[in-house]
């Protein structure tokens, strides 16, 4: 149960690591004139994204508690490792991504008019690797915390949400 709180705890700071560098991007880029079309799901995503790890945690907790520490997982011990090398490699894609963006990364989709799109790091292969990246996040916490119940309705709700997100994306950066 202690590596389940220690790994919550991780992705807890990570995400709050992130928020403040979506936060610093966003102040820099408003400042060059960068505007936020309207229609975002960005309210939603941004309580639900941290719902999904706190929600998955809580159910690995409460299940390494109940039921005894080697009991916690899906089944296997190798679902917790699993997941724990897809977290982190999801990570890995995401700062990637991140790096490649450099200030242009936020949660909020903001436009800089007249600037091209990034095309380099991880956008020279697929549009959206952070993207890809949050759904490995989410998959693979699901596995670490053995989220039986709630990992599933985590990534499926997540994921209509990101869904929605990613058509919203595309038509304002087509504008």
């Amino acid at each position: 149960m202690n590596l389940l709180v220690f790994a919550l705890s991780a992705v807890v700071g990570l995400m709050l690591a992130e928020a403040r560098i979506s936060s610093t991007n966003e102040q820099r880029l408003r400042a060059r004139g960068a505007v936020e079309p309207p229609g975002d799901v960005y309210r939603l995503m941004a309580w639900l994204y941290p719902a999904c790890f706190l929600v998955m945690g809580a159910e690995g907790i409460w299940r390494a508690a109940r039921l005894g520490s080697q009991m916690s997982g899906i089944g296997e011990p190798s679902w917790a490792a699993s997941g724990v090398v897809l977290f982190v490699a999801s990570k890995v894609l995401k700062y990637w991504a991140i790096r490649s963006l450099g200030e242009r990364w936020t949660f909020k989709v903001l436009v800089l008019p007249g600037v091209p799109l990034v095309s380099d790091g991880p956008y020279r292969y697929v549009a959206h690797p952070n993207y890809i990246a949050v759904v490995g996040e989410l998959l693979g916490a699901a596995m670490m915390f053995g989220a039986r119940i709630t990992g599933p309705m985590m990534v499926i709700a997540f994921g209509l949400a990101l869904f929605a997100r990613l058509k919203f994306e595309q038509r304002a950066l087509q504008e």
